[in-house]
């Protein structure tokens, strides 16, 4: 059944499970590992990248900012999927 779109696109049915461990040291440093799991129940097939990533909080003028960069790694996928991945990420807090 579909809800948005054409009715002839193929069924869709998965779970995403998301677990993680981080630790922020005392200068704002956070060391963190978290998997983002996909399991395609149509296609019997898992999809599991696992993230190591590091981020530093810093202060720019007086805007908290999050600088974050990691690396991917899939020990499960798809055929032809990714072996590997990067991410970068700024993040603008604005606290109250």
């Amino acid at each position: 059944m579909s809800f948005a779109g054409s009715y002839n696109r193929p069924h869709i049915s998965a779970i995403f499970l998301q677990s993680f461990l981080s630790y922020t040291t005392k200068t704002h440093t956070t060391f963190s590992l978290n998997t983002e799991s996909t399991y395609n129940w149509q296609n019997s097939q898992w999809t599991v990248p696992v993230n190591a990533m590091v981020a530093q909080l810093v202060k720019i003028d007086k805007l908290p900012v999050q600088f974050q960069l990691g690396a991917r790694y899939y020990p499960e996928k798809p055929t032809g999927g990714a072996d590997w991945g990067v991410r970068f990420a700024v993040t603008l807090l604005f606290p109250k």
